[in-house]
């Protein structure tokens, strides 16, 4: 669960926002007063919202610079009853991520934050190829079966690599010698063999067919 922290002295309005964000899943923790919320920074939070004008001597602006000491790529978003593009400007050069002019709406605020939150933390899917018990992670070119890894060599990877993107794809001996070899190389055709065999004996699930006289064929 995500962590908020909300510094917004309209208490009523402090309330309500609170409601909607927690309502979207979030953890939110809320300041009246900008001295409560800069005695805050240091802790664990994902997301802060400033309101720029509050009732103490402390600003938004004085959160947001105390905040940038602490860390750097924590994002900010500022709410303002000013609709000024200099409040804009400021609020970016000091490294907000957006900037939202009250009155605004409570669910345009979740709708904002939720694609912040997105951007910044969402975890890039990974290239990832399935195949009966078998996962295999393309970019680190480690191959699995059943969260146990099978020891792979690099012609081997490749060789499984070909299969699993031609499922069903007939390919002849020299074609995969053209693949995993590359052209360059000149020795016999019946290294596939030797190759193809091995990649059996590791994963023996693969249902890799034999097509006499040409090549093989991973169904």
């Amino acid at each position: 669960m995500y962590t908020i922290c909300l510094v917004e002295d309209e208490v009523n309005l402090s309330n309500l926002v609170k409601t909607y964000l927690e309502k979207a899943g979030y953890h939110v923790v809320t300041f009246i007063k900008g001295i409560d919320a800069m005695s805050y920074i240091g802790n664990p939070v994902d997301l802060w919202i400033l309101d720029i004008m509050l009732q103490d001597d402390i600003n938004g602006y004085d959160i947001i610079k105390a905040i940038r000491e602490k860390d750097s790529t924590v994002p900010v978003i500022f709410t303002s009853a000013r609709d000024q593009d200099l409040d804009k400007i400021v609020g970016l050069e000091l490294g907000s991520d957006d900037y939202i002019t009250k009155p605004y709406s409570s669910k345009e605020l979740v709708l904002r934050v939720n694609n912040i939150m997105k951007r910044v933390y969402q975890t890039p899917t990974k290239n990832v190829m399935k195949y009966e018990d078998y996962s295999v992670d393309v970019d680190k070119r480690v191959a699995f079966h059943q969260e146990k890894e099978v020891k792979l060599t690099t012609l081997e990877f490749d060789l499984l690599l070909l299969f699993l993107r031609n499922i069903n794809k007939s390919f002849s001996r020299e074609e995969i010698l053209d693949y995993v070899w590359g052209d360059d190389y000149f020795g016999s055709d019946r290294a596939v063999d030797d190759l193809v065999r091995r990649l059996r004996r590791k994963m023996p699930k693969l249902n890799i067919s034999t097509i006499y006289g040409y090549g093989y064929r991973l169904s």
